[in-house]
């Protein structure tokens, strides 16, 4: 058999193919391996078309990876609601250490929760 023959040719695309794929997947939730597949063509390739696209136009990452803007008027509209007023509770913060045969029972005022923190950190250690 010749070497000529028995060679595998690559496959070259038109420039309109190219485009049309290459817009294809910049499309909002498109798979880049999906539009391959109904190109019958491999994903890598149709990957590096993309990533050559937004090279030549400047872009640094592709547009689907970045969050959509968000107008001026859009964050004008938004209006904080308050949360359910909740009642200060003034129960004591209790804690229970319980080490070999003994239990120290301690009570602590919710003020001061900071303080009750670090003491169990260091009780705990």
């Amino acid at each position: 058999m010749d070497e000529e023959t028995s060679r595998r040719r690559r496959r070259t695309y038109s420039a309109e193919f190219r485009a049309e794929a290459v817009a294809a997947c910049r499309k909002p939730g498109a798979s880049t391996s999906a539009e391959a597949l109904k190109r019958a063509m491999n994903a890598n390739v149709l990957r590096r078309w993309v990533v050559e696209a937004e090279r030549a136009e400047g872009a640094v990452t592709s547009a689907r990876a970045l969050p959509a803007p968000v107008s001026a008027s859009a964050k004008a509209g938004f209006i904080p609601l308050p949360g359910p007023a909740r009642a200060a509770d003034e129960s004591p913060i209790t804690v229970e250490v319980h080490r070999a045969a003994m239990t120290v029972s301690i009570q602590w005022p919710r003020s001061a929760v900071h303080e009750c923190a670090m003491w169990l950190r260091e009780v705990l250690k």
